[in-house]
């Protein structure tokens, strides 16, 4: 069987679930997509055999199953309700989940990382100090990948709630270089502390992030 694990681990889900990620242009919220590769994620771990697991977080944990062979069911119903309100902070929640996932395993991170690059790499380290071996998938809407408004319009934060006002014509250009030297930065960083980096559009299909996630536990095993 390809990729058929050698021994069964510890798998985690970590997902985002702060105000920003219940945006969405098109039919699918990047909460709506964080749910779907999370639940096929697990599903397929646990098919390899793997102890299951979930946070969900904002500025804090909002509900934590800890890694059993018994919790996929589990796991998927706390997936289905989810939903996205508060604000959202990495440092605070990622903290108390290294400090309760003793035991080695395999993590996965899924968010939209709106924080400093600095932050967000902090972050995942700290979730990698026991020795975990991390995954990194970071959410973007199409939106938010190209800003194709047009014409002046008030411009809501998401976390925050404030109301900016702006014309996207003037700042496409500026803004699409901040976000690629953001993403640039967590690639060029989580590669040499030997993190997988990925940015997925929530308007293109799954099965990038799940062939990548794939490979990566294929290279994983290899190594062992």
């Amino acid at each position: 069987q390809l990729f058929a694990a050698e021994t069964t681990a510890n798998f985690s889900v970590l997902l985002d679930v702060s105000r920003s990620m219940s945006y969405g242009s098109h039919s699918t919220t990047k909460l709506d997509y964080a749910r779907y590769l999370a639940a096929c994620l697990l599903d397929f771990s646990r098919h390899q055999r793997d102890r299951v697991g979930l946070f969900t977080f904002d500025d804090d944990v909002v509900d934590y199953i800890p890694p059993s062979a018994k919790n996929l069911d589990l796991c998927l119903h706390t997936l289905h309700r989810a939903k996205a309100g508060r604000p959202g902070e990495l440092r605070k929640p990622i903290l108390k989940a290294t400090e309760t996932l003793r035991r080695r395993g395999i993590l996965v991170l899924i968010s939209d990382f709106y924080e400093r690059a600095e932050d967000v790499v902090r972050a995942v380290r700290t979730l990698q100090s026991p020795g975990h071996d991390v995954m990194v998938f970071h959410l973007l809407d199409p939106a938010e990948l190209e800003l194709p408004f047009q014409g002046p319009a008030n411009f809501q934060d998401m976390e925050s709630g404030e109301q900016l006002p702006l014309i996207p014509e003037k700042l496409r250009e500026g803004y699409k270089e901040l976000l690629t030297a953001h993403t640039a930065e967590l690639h060029e960083r989580f590669t040499a502390g030997q993190v997988d980096y990925a940015v997925l559009d929530t308007s293109k299909p799954l099965d990038q992030a799940l062939f990548r996630f794939l490979l990566h536990r294929e290279k994983k095993r290899k190594a062992r």
